[in-house]
């Protein structure tokens, strides 16, 4: 998932959403809407959705039904999901929500502060664990390739290349300290 990942607002009202829209706009992501539980999984599996904000009640498609389709497939199943709920927390919704890994469940009216932060933690340390994710399979590859070729070196790591036109050492400081 690119960096660049939206944050999908997905709520029946207009109202609601121009609101969470309003709340989240200080955090400078790229924000998406939805009105439906079926257009949020439209969106879901056209890609780029890096935290789904989900209202549980909605006609057609509810939010806990679009979490357990969501979980059951491998390109959305990761995605960090708020939902919200208008109405007072139960333990049965709650049960259900965390059951389906749903990072928080969050009461109407939100408080914009503490949805931001929320928001703002869980999309960060999601696009952390992905950049993780990025970095072993680049590894794994590059291990692979050297114990399928062992006589050959490996490549150096693209932090230790050289850039055109510099002598070797002196993008590390290397230089400097042949000359002292």
């Amino acid at each position: 998932m690119p960096p660049d990942a939206r944050i999908l607002i997905v709520d029946d009202h207009e109202d609601t959403l121009y609101a969470l829209e309003n709340a989240l706009a200080p955090l400078g992501h790229l924000l998406g809407r939805a009105t439906s539980g079926d257009e949020a999984l439209k969106q879901l599996l056209r890609g780029h959705v890096g935290l789904l904000l989900l209202d549980v009640h909605m006609p057609g498609t509810g939010g806990l039904e679009v979490v357990r389709y969501m979980r059951r497939l491998e390109q959305t199943q990761h995605i960090p999901v708020v939902l919200l709920t208008g109405f007072a927390r139960d333990r049965q919704l709650g049960a259900a929500a965390y059951a389906l890994g749903v990072a928080d469940l969050v009461t109407k009216p939100v408080d914009p502060w503490a949805l931001r932060t929320k928001i703002r933690h869980l999309y960060d340390a999601h696009q952390r664990h992905l950049a993780l994710e990025r970095e072993i399979r680049a590894l794994r590859a590059r291990l692979e390739e050297r114990t399928a070729n062992p006589g050959r070196p490996a490549p150096s790591p693209p932090h230790a290349r050289v850039p055109p036109g510099q002598p070797a050492g002196a993008h590390t400081g290397e230089l400097e300290r042949d000359r002292t």
